[in-house]
């Protein structure tokens, strides 16, 4: 009885290991790369000398940005409270969107649509934006709508490589591409009831607000926003 007890012990033992390495297996992944900033009709180029001064941080006092040779640059350097640099020239509802973004060490920040300035993140919706490279896909991770939608894959390039989104939106539709991979496509007028974080469901998000970027006290790096008004 004690040598079955010892080969089932065994047995188990090794079943284990085997999930285990089943779970932590990493096969080969897509890898993606930044598109092209737009050019043709109707695009803005939100960076340039006559859109970068209307710039702003909606929080606060603080100063939490710079913009140089068309670049914004966040240092962040705390987490609280969070702050929020916004486009505040305009408001804008249906749109598309490329962004172009780098992140060092554990930088955590966001590209943030249809946004109110006294409350950004209950009045508007996130693109999260992460350093988490080689990191499975959640609802918290890189191309994901923040705590509401997965995106299909996680296409972060490694900290101090460019990324690229592309985003449409359209009425409640949002579309999100990630270095050139569509990762979302999601309606959010099927969102009737909260999700994840937000007490208020996605359907009855205002349909149009500030373009704003979150400094989530991690350091990061913006350059080619361009807008175009659908």
């Amino acid at each position: 009885m004690r040598q079955i007890m010892g080969t089932l012990a065994v047995v188990a033992a090794i079943a284990v290991v085997v999930q285990l390495a089943m779970f932590w297996k990493v096969g080969p992944m897509p890898r993606g790369a930044p598109t092209p900033r737009p050019e043709g009709n109707g695009w803005i180029n939100l960076l340039d000398a006559a859109h970068a001064p209307q710039w702003r941080n909606i929080t606060d006092d603080r100063d939490i940005f710079a913009i140089r040779d068309g670049i914004l640059h966040i240092p962040g350097g705390s987490a609280a409270p969070l702050r929020y640099a916004a486009y505040t020239g305009e408001r804008f509802g249906d749109l598309e969107l490329h962004i172009e973004f780098k992140v060092t060490w554990r930088a955590n920040s966001g590209v943030f649509l249809r946004v109110h300035p006294e409350d950004p993140v209950h009045r508007g919706f996130e693109v999260q934006v992460l350093d988490d490279h080689t990191q499975a896909p959640n609802k918290n991770g890189s191309g994901s709508i923040y705590d509401v939608a997965s995106p299909m894959f996680n296409m972060a390039l490694p900290r101090g490589e460019w990324n690229s989104y592309d985003i449409t939106v359209r009425g409640r539709q949002v579309i999100v591409v990630m270095n050139g991979w569509k990762v979302i496509d999601t309606d959010f007028a099927q969102m009737n009831a909260p999700i994840g974080k937000f007490s208020t469901p996605f359907a009855q998000l205002p349909l149009e607000g500030l373009i704003a970027l979150q400094d989530h006290g991690g350091e990061v790096w913006y350059r080619n926003i361009f807008v175009r008004k659908l």
